[in-house]
């Protein structure tokens, strides 16, 4: 995710639907020797169809840059490295609608000289896409027909080049690339010169009109890579943080709830995850009639599970495609997708306990979140009341945390439920939890302390009961005794939280002070779920008793 994968019906232009044409008629199929067709899978296909996807009334491309991430052997810099070669030479640049209304292009030559890059940290990584590319240019008539010099290490058009690029190279700033394709960028990293050259390609596609595909694998969450980067400003915009566009992220992983140790679990999720890749003699699992096997050996890729010389966290990340967790992470992302339930509905007048984290404007950085997260009694289910964070750019500049709108939110959330609990890191907030202790506090059936039903401090000489706190949440997450409703917000929350030992035992914080990635709402839930906990050894009931024995 956290990402959604495009979903193509045909109904919007396309440039798509030519460039598939082209390929299975001008590229070689790699690694073979018979001169086979380049055919895209399904996936494939479908991909290409988003990524070429036109404006309905200005005709120009939607999507500038792509985002393609799948496990290990799936066949992305193959393709990719096929959609290069058409950037190179074929008609890829909208230029209006035919008769009949279907969208033509022309080539990049009729605009400027062509220039495609393919791009990784390392020579070896270039490879990737660069050899199969290669055998592609030169399997079938390229050559002759659109008079292509293929060499070793550059292929030459009658006007421009197809060639990879290093992060090492000093003259890729100003380079006019129209395309390039961005490799393995789960370790494109500041300190080998990846985030850099990622910056650098996507601004000189922006200046051409151009774009870039980048094809990781799963990344591992904390290390700043530019996968890591790309998969938080698509989510930015999914939720409304961000007003940038034209970004198609298409991931594709294991459920969360893939199980190591079951054979039939395992390979369930190696095949959703390879897909049309997939050499299971059943087919693929995505398609309805299945497709054809591919060849991803995944009884191959199975037995790798039971090496014990092979790191779980890897096996998960370059198989499954799963987002795992940094080193020092509290929670794993599959351990939080799992806990999730999008099928459970809160309703108005169910019994709940709240939990809220807030928020004042910084001196420096971004400033923290405020959340609120409620907490079901009945069967533990934590859903998100709100969560008010910084917007991205300039939009939020000089930010601060509306206030009226908090203290709107609580009340709303009062009158909406039956709150029988509610606990609040009073830090910055002292004097509107104040305001809410002398509002709800006589009617709250758990409180935090007889004068102070609601104030729960979350720092200071609370550590002991902070750290049991955040054990029981963590207890309760993986062991699947509480659910969670999936918000993004959420989500990202708990996973940013990193493990911290302190004198009394584990405590999160953020990964630094001044990190634009908060934890608020992962706070906030702990105190709804504690909130729960405590009401239960209460002995609050989960629903209110009729009043003197008789049903109303």
């Amino acid at each position: 995710m956290p990402w959604r994968g495009p979903e193509f019906e045909g109904e919007r232009p396309t440039l798509g639907w030519y460039v598939i044409d082209w390929m299975m008629g001008n590229l070689a199929q790699p690694g073979r020797d018979d001169r086979a067709p380049f055919i895209p899978t399904q996936e494939q296909a479908d991909f290409t169809l988003a990524y070429y996807e036109l404006h309905p009334v200005t005709g120009k491309r939607i999507i500038h840059r792509g985002l393609l991430s799948r496990p290990r052997g799936w066949g992305k810099s193959p393709f990719v490295g096929a959609i290069a070669l058409a950037e190179a030479c074929a008609d890829v640049v909208p230029d209006g609608f035919d008769a009949y209304g279907e969208p033509v292009g022309r080539p990049w030559h009729s605009v400027r000289t062509p220039l495609v890059r393919i791009a990784a940290v390392t020579e070896q990584q270039t490879d990737n896409t660069w050899l199969p590319l290669l055998e592609m240019a030169r399997g079938r008539s390229l050559s002759t027909d659109y008079g292509l010099d293929v060499l070793d290490t550059v292929i030459y058009l009658p006007r421009g080049q197809v060639s990879p690029i290093t992060s090492s190279a000093t003259s890729a700033k100003g380079d006019p690339a129209c395309f390039a394709s961005l490799d393995q960028t789960e370790e494109w990293k500041a300190s080998n010169g990846g985030v850099r050259l990622a910056k650098v390609l996507r601004f000189n596609a922006a200046k051409l009109g151009g774009s870039i595909i980048e094809t990781p694998n799963a990344y591992t969450p904390g290390e700043g890579s530019v996968a890591e980067k790309s998969a938080a400003d698509y989510q930015a915009i999914l939720d409304g943080r961000s007003r940038a566009r034209g970004i198609l992220v298409d991931h594709r992983e294991a459920p969360a709830d893939t199980d190591l140790d079951d054979d039939e679990s395992l390979l369930a999720g190696l095949r959703y995850a390879y897909g049309d890749s997939s050499d299971h003699p059943a087919g693929c699992v995505l398609h309805e009639p299945p497709c054809a096997p591919g060849w991803s050996p995944i009884e191959r890729l199975q037995s790798d599970f039971y090496d014990t010389s092979n790191e779980v966290q890897d096996l998960r990340a370059d198989f499954l495609n799963q987002i795992t967790h940094a080193s020092d992470a509290w929670l794993s992302e599959p351990e939080v997708r799992a806990a999730s339930d999008l099928a459970k509905e809160i309703r108005p007048g169910d019994r709940i306990t709240l939990g809220f984290d807030g928020s004042r404007k910084r001196a420096r950085g971004v400033t923290d979140a405020t959340a609120l997260i409620g907490c079901r009694l009945s069967d533990g289910h934590l859903f998100t009341i709100r969560v008010w964070e910084q917007p991205r750019g300039k939009t939020g500049k000089d930010w601060q945390v509306p206030v009226l709108e908090v203290l709107a939110e609580v009340a709303e959330a009062f009158a909406t439920y039956d709150v029988i609990g509610f606990y609040a890191d009073p830090a910055k907030w002292e004097s509107h939890v104040a305001d809410w202790e002398a509002t709800h506090g006589p009617q709250l059936k758990v409180k935090v302390t007889r004068n102070h039903p609601i104030e729960w401090w979350m720092t200071g000489g609370r550590s002991t009961l902070i750290v049991r706190a955040l054990e029981k949440f963590h207890t309760a997450l993986t062991e699947r005794e509480l659910t969670h409703d999936g918000s993004s917000a959420l989500v990202r929350h708990l996973l940013n939280a990193r493990r911290r030992i302190g004198r009394s035992g584990l405590q999160i914080m953020k990964e630094n002070p001044d990190s634009p990635n908060k934890i608020d709402a992962a706070v906030a839930a702990v105190l709804a779920w504690q909130c729960r906990l405590d009401a239960i050894a209460a002995g609050v009931a989960v629903e209110e008793e009729p009043m003197g024995g008789f049903t109303f």
